[in-house]
């Protein structure tokens, strides 16, 4: 009996939101730590950039996912606090609310890098549930399974699983979007909060959140968001004013994380000589690298702008401003990293994925693609 009650369970349409993310999840993770295992085994291991590496470990979970690149920065903040002047590389630049978190957290577990492992999986699996749901409700669940398992297996989605901010980006996303279509605008305005509190790109959730309540302003629907509606927008800054704030007082320069990034060239550029740059770089020492980032930059612009000729108006913002914002400084790097959490364009391949080729196209080219970055990051070669 009990054994019927879970096959009808998971038969149910209404429990997909719960195994199909999960069950995608699992396989997913498990082999990323299994390509991981094996390069770190045959691969030669790149020459490793001592001011990132945090220290050797043996468990090749936590070498992996938590002694990468700029995790280094995340358990540095977590454990000793920010740093800004008379260091090359400040860490103002990265926003406080997952190291935050890791550091709340960590006094549980004892040591701050696998709290930020378990929050960045915690986040993702949440993430991918309510993506489900979100997808579920207007396309249907098969179109909602089909999202799910493009983005976990995008060749950037092992960042999900480390200690990076993709993860907990894609959950406050989502949920915003999800919040303010189920007309909990509250919700969305706290979500949205969160976000530009998460990274400084999540300030495009302001402008989304207003086009959406106008949307739906517009409809046909018998159920209208209310004027207050808009007022999740006008929240959502209120992430990024908080950091501001806390700039001014520790450091006396409330843009302290903008004057940061200059450090990694992060400036944003007037368009000829943004133009000139990317031109440049695109035939520069790391002209692989940099034609991988910008045909991924140009791959997403093009799905955001098909998705506003489709009259997704939010949808084609978030993703169009998501893919623009961060190219606006001319610099390549990490490009392909940055598209991973721009969502709405995987729900547009899911809906087109209903041909079988197209299915199998998509899979065959992203399942490769996290295989070789995956091997790469593990034997600490650059990836994004």
């Amino acid at each position: 009996m009990r054994d019927q009650g879970i096959r009808a369970w998971l038969r149910s349409p209404a429990s997909h939101w719960i195994w199909v993310p999960a069950l995608a999840f699992v396989v997913t993770r498990l082999g990323i730590l299994a390509v991981a295992a094996l390069s770190i085994a045959l691969l030669p291991e790149s020459t490793t950039p001592t001011p990132y590496h945090l220290r050797g470990q043996d468990n090749v979970l936590v070498d992996l996912l938590g002694s990468r690149w700029d995790t280094g920065f995340y358990v540095s903040i977590a454990t000793e606090g920010y740093r800004y002047e008379g260091v090359p590389l400040p860490s103002v630049a990265f926003f406080p609310l997952l190291p935050l978190l890791m550091r709340l957290l960590g006094g549980l577990t004892g040591d701050v890098v696998p709290a930020g492992i378990l929050i960045g999986n915690v986040a993702l699996l949440g993430a991918m549930m309510l993506l489900h749901r979100l997808v579920d409700q207007e396309f249907g669940s098969s179109t909602a399974s089909r999202a799910v398992w493009y983005m976990l297996i995008f060749p950037m989605s092992f960042f999900g699983s480390a200690i990076y901010t993709e993860s907990l980006f894609l959950l406050f996303a989502i949920g915003a979007f999800y919040a303010a279509r189920r007309g909990h605008w509250w919700a969305a305005a706290l979500l949205g909060i969160c976000l530009t509190l998460t990274r400084l790109v999540g300030i495009i959730i302001a402008p989304v959140l207003l086009v959406e309540w106008f949307t739906q302003r517009r409809s046909n629907a018998p159920a209208k968001p209310r004027v207050w509606g808009a007022t999740a927008a006008l929240l959502a800054p209120l992430g990024l004013l908080a950091y501001m704030v806390y700039l001014r007082q520790t450091f006396g320069d409330p843009l302290a994380f903008m004057h940061a990034t200059a450090a990694w060239a992060r400036i944003p550029q007037p368009i000829p000589q943004l133009v000139g740059e990317l031109l440049a770089a695109s035939g520069g020492p790391n002209v692989l690298n940099d034609w991988i980032d910008l045909l991924a930059v140009a791959a997403f612009v093009v799905l955001g702008i098909v998705l506003l000729a489709q009259e997704r108006w939010s949808d084609g913002l978030f993703v169009t401003l998501g893919a623009l914002i961060p190219l606006s400084s001319g610099l390549l790097m990490s490009q392909r990293r940055y598209m991973w959490v721009l969502f709405p364009a995987f729900i547009l391949l899911a809906r087109w994925g209903h041909r079988p080729w197209v299915d199998r196209a998509i899979t065959f080219g992203f399942v490769l693609g996290l295989a070789v970055f995956t091997a790469l990051f593990a034997s600490w070669y650059w990836v994004a």
